[in-house]
């Protein structure tokens, strides 16, 4: 489920449930590039092996920072917005993690547009996102981005 829509739309879509991506896979492969890619290599994520047998969460389990990126390939699938030229990452309001993601989870992302406001050239748009594990109890994560969309 997502919306296609226009930024002419775009305000009457405040407070909508824009849709739910498709689950996504978190395997060791990108825990370990994620780690590779920041410098975070604690045992935790990387090393199996001990993860297993000493961390609390019986496995490796994912950097809190690489669920978070994940907004970026979950949020594409959610919100087309057909007439921008550009988009950009704003910034985030607010950002937890109430629950791991074990190396191997499945991942999936809703949003919901929760303001917008005019700026030069287009709009900032404040959305409200739960990351949500298969099979979880809890979200993986609950975020407020911000985006920035310009038009043509």
């Amino acid at each position: 489920m997502s919306t296609t829509t226009t930024m002419a739309e775009l305000p009457g879509l405040v407070g909508t449930e824009l849709g739910t991506s498709e689950w996504y896979e978190v395997t060791q492969e990108h825990v370990n590039l994620f780690a590779d890619a920041t410098g975070d290599h604690q045992w935790i994520h990387v090393d199996p092996e001990r993860a297993t047998k000493e961390s609390p969460f019986g496995g490796p389990i994912a950097h809190g920072y690489l669920t978070l990126s994940l907004l970026v390939p979950l949020f594409g699938s959610v919100l087309r917005v057909t007439d921008t030229v550009m988009g950009v990452n704003y910034g985030l309001n607010k950002v937890r993690f109430p629950s791991p993601v074990p190396v191997g989870a499945k991942v999936r992302l809703t949003a919901t547009l929760a303001g917008i406001e005019d700026i030069a050239g287009g709009k900032q748009l404040t959305f409200s996102c739960v990351i949500e594990r298969e099979g979880g109890d809890k979200p993986v994560c609950i975020a407020e981005p911000v985006y920035r969309y310009y038009g043509g």
